[in-house]
């Protein structure tokens, strides 16, 4: 049945559309942090749809929510008053750190994006827009412009100039043999000689605190910060991209902006996924000043629905009464310690970082990371798969994770690296066999 609608899916959807696994499977239900396929069987969901099932498959409240506005009334828009989606900008706007903010509501992390390029552009009268290395915002006409990762950037048009800095990988690049301090210095006058090449006024800088698709890549603490400093004294605005980092997930803070606070909070925060919990639920937190820029009429169709607003407001009720950022931090810090642990014997993992439930398994090479999420599948685990080379595991359950879950995710994915470690030494051992028959034959 699943090879049928495989087979039709190639036929009227697009070729990049991706499709997880050689035999792609469809996933017709979930609870609480399993879902099941189409064949009746059972998956440890690590990857909760791409970091968006935050708390749980089918979390009662949010069922509920939805089922009852739904059967009131469904869409209104931005036109009319709407009392969820002011209760629930309310939250998320003192939830933010920012002073005196407004909050706009769209359908998704893309548009989210989107709307804060607008709004830094219009505030500051440029389309110069400052971006990290190895980024991912979206798949928008300008936010891919100012995509940082080659892997997911297909058009190099754009309607804005987009100046890449170093800081958001620690672990690659001209700068990784330093330690902490001297790598946050080394990016800020990168940073600088960068504003030296740009063309008069910049808009903004926009930045991921841990890179999601990226691969899971994050800075020292503190380097945003450092970043700020530059920035302010430019006049220029920085966007802290919280579409994955955002609610809890990193455990130590609710917002990521929040472990580079030393200069408080970014003037404009984008969110989305985790909050709707699997609804369609994005916005855009900025200073009133910054939202306010804009001179033209501008509203949202569906962003700020009834029935995604009450999803959102249950949501994030459900996150704070439970607290799951805390949930993140202990479970989160365990499930990576036994990652690591596990990976102290195999060769093929490069490293194991992370942030409470958001953490990446980086291996060899991009065909050791396929096998990898084959044979975790094969074990009844779903996980994530990203970087620019296709090399990271992507690790991110929902919040209310519980040891045991973790411990079984765990032994999972230990099972399918160590068939990835015996077929990764096979290859290995094959080519140095290939290459002594060669110099043998010359």
């Amino acid at each position: 049945m699943t090879g049928r609608l495989h087979a039709r899916h190639r036929a009227v959807l697009p070729a990049w559309q991706t499709l997880y696994y050689g035999e792609p499977i469809e996933l017709t239900h979930g609870e609480g942090r399993h879902v099941w396929d189409a064949d009746g069987r059972r998956y440890l969901d690590f990857f909760g749809g791409i970091l968006t099932t935050m708390t749980a498959h089918a979390l009662p409240e949010v069922t509920k929510a939805v089922a009852g506005q739904a059967g009131r009334i469904l869409h209104t828009s931005t036109l009319y008053l709407d009392r969820h989606m002011v209760e629930l900008a309310e939250r998320i706007a003192a939830l933010s750190g920012i002073p005196d903010a407004r909050v706009f509501f769209t359908t998704s992390g893309t548009e989210a994006n989107d709307t804060a390029l607008l709004l830094a552009t219009t505030h500051r009268r440029s389309n110069q827009i400052l971006a990290m290395r190895n980024s991912y915002h979206g798949r928008s006409f300008s936010t891919v412009g100012i995509t940082g990762n080659a892997a997911w950037s297909p058009t190099s048009l754009s309607p804005l100039q987009t100046l890449y800095v170093h800081g958001a990988v620690r672990s690659r690049g001209p700068y990784a043999h330093l330690s902490d301090a001297e790598f946050t210095a080394a990016c800020v006058r990168d940073l600088e000689d960068m504003l030296g090449q740009a063309h008069g006024t910049v808009a903004a800088l926009i930045a991921e605190p841990v890179q999601g698709v990226g691969g899971f890549t994050a800075p020292p603490d503190g380097l945003y910060a450092a970043f700020r400093e530059v920035l302010d004294r430019h006049g220029i605005l920085w966007i802290s991209d919280e579409v994955q980092t955002g609610w809890g997930r990193t455990g130590d803070h609710f917002w990521g902006w929040q472990a580079h606070a030393e200069n408080g909070p970014p003037d404009l925060l984008t969110f989305a996924k985790g909050i709707g919990n699997g609804m369609s639920v994005g916005g855009v937190v900025a200073r009133a000043e910054v939202m306010n820029c804009l001179e033209a009429n501008s509203i949202s169709t569906f962003g700020g629905s009834p029935v995604t607003m009450a999803a959102g407001l249950a949501n994030l009720t459900h996150l704070l009464e439970h607290d799951l950022q805390g949930n993140a931090r202990r479970v989160g810090g365990l499930l990576t310690e036994r990652l690591r642990a596990i990976a102290a014997g195999l060769p093929v993992v490069r490293e194991v970082r992370g942030r409470g439930l958001m953490i990446g398994v980086e291996l060899a090479t991009a065909e050791a990371a396929g096998l990898a999420l084959e044979q975790a599948r094969e074990h009844g685990l779903l996980i994530g798969k990203g970087s620019r080379e296709g090399t990271v595991l992507r690790i991110a359950p929902p919040l209310s994770l519980t040891v045991a879950e973790a411990e079984e995710g765990a032994a999972a994915l230990e099972e399918a690296l160590r068939h990835v470690q015996h077929e990764h030494a096979a290859e290995e051992h094959a080519v140095g066999n290939h290459a002594v028959e060669k110099a043998d034959r010359s």
